[in-house]
C-alpha cells in the first residue's frame, strides 16, 4: 500500500492544481487577451516568469511568504489556526505555481483566436456578457483550454523543486511520485524508484497521447467544416 500513497496523493495534488487553475489562468488569461491598461506587459512577464524560473526558487518564494513567518503564513496561522506549509495543501499550491503559466499560455492563445465578429453581433442582438461568454466565447476557446489542462496536469504530476521546499518529504503526507523516486533512488531502493519512473511516465504519456489524438479530431472536424454549434447558431 505505501507503494500506492506517493501516486494517489500526486494524482490528487495535480487534479486540484488543475482545478484552481482553470478558474484563476482562464480568467487571467480571459482579460489579458481582451483589454488593455497601464502596466500590462509588467503584469504578463510576472504572470509567466515561473515557467522560466528554477522550481526551487519558486518553492522558496512560496515558503517565505506561507511560512509562520511570511504575510500570508502568519496571518492564517493568527487567524484561523491555519499552517499551510508541510501539508500537501502546500503541495498543491507548489503544482499549481509551477503549471500556471502553461494553462494561461494556453487559455490566452484560445481567447485571442475567437473570432470577436461573432461576439458582436450576439451583443446586438441583447445578450449580456455572461452568456456570450458561456454560449459563444468559451465554446470557441474550448480546445485550447483542454489543451492548456492537459499541460497543466502533466506538468503539475512532474513538479518536484518547489514541492520539496514548502511541503517537504513526508511519507503518506506531502511524498509525490518525483519526491519518491528521489528519496527511493538515494536509499538504494532501486526497485520502488523504477516503479514510480513507470508510472508517472505511463500517466504523462497517456494523456499526451490523448490530448494528441484528441486535437487532431477537432482539426478534421474543422477542416470538413463542422462548426461548433454555438457557432451555427449565431451565423
Amino acid at each position: 500500500m505505501h507503494m500506492l500513497n506517493p501516486i494517489l496523493l500526486s494524482i490528487k495534488v495535480a487534479l486540484l492544481a488543475v482545478a484552481i487553475n482553470a478558474v484563476l489562468a482562464t480568467l487571467t488569461a480571459r482579460i489579458m487577451a481582451r483589454r488593455e491598461f497601464p502596466g500590462k506587459d509588467l503584469l504578463e512577464t510576472c504572470v509567466i516568469l515561473p515557467m522560466v524560473l528554477p522550481p526551487t526558487v519558486l518553492g522558496y518564494g512560496l515558503l517565505m511568504f506561507l511560512g509562520r513567518r511570511g504575510p500570508a503564513g502568519r496571518l492564517l496561522l493568527e487567524s484561523f489556526g491555519l499552517q499551510i506549509v508541510f501539508t500537501w495543501w502546500a503541495a498543491v499550491l507548489a503544482a499549481a505555481v509551477v503549471a500556471f503559466p502553461l494553462m494561461y499560455q494556453s487559455a490566452k492563445a484560445a481567447f485571442t483566436g475567437v473570432d470577436q465578429s461573432l461576439e458582436q453581433a450576439a451583443r446586438t442582438l441583447g445578450a449580456g456578457t455572461m452568456r456570450i461568454f458561456f454560449t459563444i466565447t468559451l465554446p470557441l476557446a474550448f480546445p485550447g483550454l483542454v489543451a492548456g489542462l492537459v499541460l497543466s496536469f502533466a506538468r503539475a504530476l512532474g513538479e518536484f523543486g518547489a514541492t520539496l521546499m514548502i511541503a517537504g518529504n513526508i511519507p503518506g503526507k506531502t511524498q509525490t511520485i518525483p519526491l519518491a523516486i528521489y528519496f527511493a533512488v538515494e536509499s538504494g531502493d532501486n526497485t520502488l524508484a523504477r516503479y514510480l519512473v513507470m508510472v508517472i511516465t505511463v500517466m504523462a504519456f497517456a494523456a499526451l497521447y490523448w490530448l494528441n489524438l484528441w486535437s487532431r479530431k477537432k482539426l478534421r472536424m474543422l477542416q470538413k467544416g463542422e462548426l461548433p454549434r454555438v457557432a451555427r447558431c449565431h451565423s
